[in-house]
């Protein structure tokens, strides 16, 4: 009786979950196809007809079009360059001593502890300098307003808890794999590549969701470092919505909102199972 009424708990609290989380994603969705009039009525009224122009209107009209591809591209180029870095030192440092292992494991450590957000003015301050640097060379600059520099600061800043979630799971790996590879005449690099890595393929699958994340969402570091025109679209909606509070366009604005929010919920609905074996194997073996 007591087990039933824990399990019936349990599943009204994640129900309740879900509705908290469902339903204000449900009317973003379908105020982005309401007309201006529509909004002066009930605010839980569902739309006469699906207005795809207010669409129209974000990507076009407020270049959210163009903030969109920027976004991408910046979030791609950051996860290709986290993943390049992070893995293999990932992996020798879970399977390789060498002398100064300790300090760079306490080094990595202490980066965990970092927040971006917090150093985001010393890092524009340094880019600002370098670009001083360069004026004779490039006048119009190099390091700010480069939204290939913005993905190198999130690689370089998520490297210490990417590093450190894919050394844990390294170590769960059991280390006769690799020796049987070595035997058959493997290279250290086709081990990793070719055994360690598709092993490794949940923890992998979980630091791209996280770092996706952290990306995508950004705002902070993308509205310092990209000033002018090449804006992310986290910084594109704040923009849009300024402009559309003043217009009154509230469908516009929504529909920003749901460019924003689509992106994300296709990635993680790609990749959850992943994710779950990632978390489920993660709990049993450690």
């Amino acid at each position: 009786m007591t087990h039933k009424l824990g399990r019936g708990l349990t599943y009204a609290l994640v129900s309740v979950i879900a509705l908290l989380i469902a339903v204000p994603v449900a009317w973003v969705l379908f105020a982005s196809v309401k007309t201006k009039g529509e909004f002066y009525g009930s605010p839980w009224a569902l739309p006469g007809a699906l207005h795809v122009q207010n669409y129209v209107d974000a990507f076009v009209t407020a270049k959210m079009g163009q903030y969109f591809l920027t976004s991408v591209l910046v979030t791609l180029f950051g996860l290709v360059l986290v993943l390049a870095v992070s893995v293999p030192a990932a992996y020798v440092v879970a399977r390789y001593d060498f002398r100064g292992k300790s300090l760079v494991e306490v080094l990595l450590m202490a980066g965990l502890f970092i927040n971006v957000n917090y150093i985001v003015v010393p890092i524009f301050l340094m880019l600002v300098d370098w670009d001083r640097a360069l004026i004779d060379v490039l006048p119009d600059g190099f390091f700010i307003d480069n939204p290939a520099m913005l993905s190198l600061v999130y690689a370089a800043t998520s490297i210490p808890f990417t590093i450190y979630l894919l050394t844990a799971y390294f170590r769960t790996i059991p280390k006769e794999y690799e020796e049987a590879a070595a035997l058959d005449g493997a290279s250290r690099f086709r081990i990793m590549t070719r055994v360690m890595l598709p092993m490794a393929r949940p923890a992998v699958t979980t630091v791209i969701l996280f770092n996706f994340l952290a990306y995508w969402n950004d705002f902070i570091i993308s509205l310092t470092l990209l000033p002018g025109d090449g804006k992310t679209l986290q910084v594109g909606l704040l923009n849009l919505m300024t402009a559309q509070k003043a217009a009154a366009d509230y469908g516009r604005l929504y529909a920003g909102m749901v460019i924003v929010i689509v992106p994300v919920l296709i990635v993680y609905a790609l990749i959850q199972r992943k994710l779950i074996e990632g978390m489920a194997a993660g709990g049993v073996k450690g």
